[in-house]
Formats: structure tokens, C-alpha cells, sequence
């Protein structure tokens, strides 16, 4: 398997970018809660050791994440999360609401990207030259680093919602399709952060 690294991004700044962006999502698969979005950009002269342990955020354990997402937000020059809710899930669908929290997350910005690097979407709105790359919060290390600052945010929210929306366990499955989860929704029906256009969710309604 590649190594993460900056190669991508290198490339990019000898063809005469300044600041390459990283956008990954996460929450796409979840039944609840919103999907999130970040962009992150790095110097291009910085010391590659200094987050040589960023890489994609589902091969590293949730004490590990937080720890990178704080070094990542001391280090980025871009560090920005977006998101969108369950309600604009059911209203828009998962892939027009995954980019409308892409778009979000890079008009907070600080600074706006010269070039993006986005984890295998097409991102033709953000108006900004960008790369599609398969898989690539494990190629690229910006969107590695994205990937990681979107997962903590969103389980940080998923759990901090969690006491309101009692018995679903949001705060440890995240909205995800766990068992107790899934029981959970057929005992209670959905909960005002589940996505009623998801196929379990809409049964468990009807149920």
C-alpha cells in the first residue's frame, strides 16, 4: 500500500501553487447526525517528521485522532470543519449535502486554498482547480490530516448530543448502524438527528 505523504502536494507547489488544500468528509454512512467536512493545508516547508502519524483517520484509535487533530490545528496554515445537518441530508441527499459541508468547511477558511486535493468527489463547485483522489486520505497527507480533524469534530458533537437523544448509545457508535443501535431505533422510532431517508431509519418509521 502507497505511503501517506506529501508527494501530491510537493508536486503541486513546484507547479506553482502556494497552498494545497486537503478536504475529507466523514458521516456519510451514519443514520444520524450531520456529515462533516474539513479542509486542512500545510506549509510547504514543513518538517514532514512533525506529522509523520497522520494518516487516514479509520486506522487510528480515538485517543490517537485527538492527539493528531490538536497537533494538526497547531500546525495547519488551513484548519476548517463544516458540516451538514440530518435535516439537510434527508433534504438535499448524502452526496450533494457531503459537498455542501466541503463548501462550508472551506469558505470559514482563513485563507482560501490555491488547489484542492479532495477524497474521491468531484468538487467542481468550490470554483477552485482541484484533484480527485481515490482513497486518498491514505495517499495524500492533507487529506489524511482533514479526514482526521472531521472525525473528531463529528464524534466530538455525537457524543455531546448523546444525553439529549438518550438510549441510541450516540456516544459510542456515532450514529452508525451499531446493534444497540439498531434496536434501539426499533424500540423508539427515530430521534430528531436520525436521517429519515436512510433505508433502516425509514423502516423503523414505519414499523
Amino acid at each position: 500500500m502507497e505511503e501517506t505523504s506529501f508527494k501530491v502536494e510537493t508536486e503541486l507547489i513546484l507547479n506553482g501553487f502556494s497552498c494545497v488544500g486537503g478536504v475529507d468528509e466523514v458521516g456519510r454512512g451514519a443514520l444520524a447526525g450531520p456529515v462533516t467536512a474539513a479542509v486542512t493545508a500545510f506549509a510547504p516547508d514543513i518538517d514532514e517528521g512533525l506529522v509523520s502519524e497522520v494518516t487516514d483517520s479509520k486506522l487510528l484509535t480515538p485517543k490517537k485522532r485527538e492527539k493528531l487533530s490538536n497537533e494538526i490545528r497547531e500546525l495547519a496554515v488551513v484548519c476548517s470543519v463544516g458540516s451538514c445537518s440530518a435535516e439537510e441530508v434527508d433534504e438535499y441527499g448524502i452526496v450533494v449535502a457531503t459537498k455542501k459541508a466541503m463548501l462550508r468547511a472551506i469558505a470559514d477558511s482563513i485563507r482560501q486554498p490555491d488547489f484542492l486535493l479532495v477524497d474521491a468527489l468531484d468538487l467542481t463547485e468550490a470554483k477552485i482547480p482541484f484533484q480527485s483522489i481515490i482513497k486518498g486520505d491514505r495517499k495524500s497527507r492533507s487529506i489524511a490530516a482533514a479526514s482526521i480533524v472531521a472525525k473528531v469534530s463529528r464524534d466530538m458533537e455525537m457524543s455531546n448530543i448523546s444525553s439529549l437523544y438518550d438510549g441510541y448509545g450516540f456516544e459510542r457508535n456515532k450514529g452508525y448502524g451499531t446493534r444497540e443501535h439498531m434496536i434501539a431505533l426499533s424500540e423508539k422510532g427515530p430521534s430528531p438527528i436520525h436521517r429519515r431517508s436512510f433505508a433502516p431509519v425509514s423502516k423503523a418509521m414505519k414499523s
